[in-house]
């Protein structure tokens, strides 16, 4: 089958209000052209620099979404043009997004990431780190920066009844914290969870954003 109709058929599978966010990384400008030319405008990257030629090479009109781990000296390259950025895992880097993006006189929307999954190898932060540096009000002075929900990712495993618990624990920290937090602030309404292989139980679990790479394109070409 074709990259339009993977396309075609994953957004079939996708009720209204759930956005895909086509992962692109390691696959070629053509490939995304292809995409393109099928009418998807959301693509995620992870790393700097691919998503930055990318950018320089494709229409302007393409909404890029950063979804692997930031470090804080490569903001400055993407903060001009990225759309939303949905791995901040620390204060420090939320800190520093904010400030590169006064810079480019831009606001960044980003996601706060939780750590779900059992694998000590991914980023995020803890439910109570989150807490904490929402409690601390600090955030609350960036102005080149809006926090715009959370992400997260479930653990690697065959075992759905896991990532059921995951998401389903991560939706609920979802709701506590737009309660506690956000409640007069229509910006706070993103959950991106689900990829290519978890998806339609992150939807099911309340997701708004399904970050799907290898359904749509292929397996990668490292």
């Amino acid at each position: 089958m074709s990259i339009t109709e993977n396309l075609q058929q994953v957004l079939a599978d996708l009720p209204q209000g759930v956005q895909l966010v086509a992962v692109s990384k390691f696959h070629p400008v053509a490939a995304l052209e292809e995409a393109y030319k099928a009418g998807q405008r959301v693509f995620g990257e992870n790393k700097v620099q691919e998503m930055t030629t990318k950018y320089e090479a494709l229409p302007k009109d393409i909404e890029w979404h950063f979804i692997g781990h930031l470090q804080t000296n490569k903001i400055k390259y993407i903060a001009p043009y990225v759309a939303m950025i949905h791995g901040i895992d620390s204060y420090k880097l939320l800190c520093e997004v904010n400030k590169q993006a006064e810079r480019a006189n831009r606001v960044i929307d980003c996601l706060l990431q939780i750590h779900i999954a059992e694998e000590e190898t991914k980023f995020g932060f803890s439910f109570d780190e989150c807490k904490e540096m929402l409690t601390d009000e600090k955030w609350q002075e960036m102005t080149h920066v809006r926090i715009c929900g959370l992400m997260g990712m479930a653990t690697n495993t065959n075992d759905k009844e896991q990532i059921r618990h995951e998401f389903c624990c991560l939706h609920r920290f979802f709701t506590d914290i737009k309660n506690a937090f956000f409640i007069n602030r229509s910006e706070f309404r993103d959950l991106s969870m689900g990829m290519s292989q978890d998806y339609a139980i992150a939807v099911s679990e309340g997701s708004t954003l399904v970050r799907i790479g290898s359904k749509i394109f292929g397996e990668r070409i490292y």
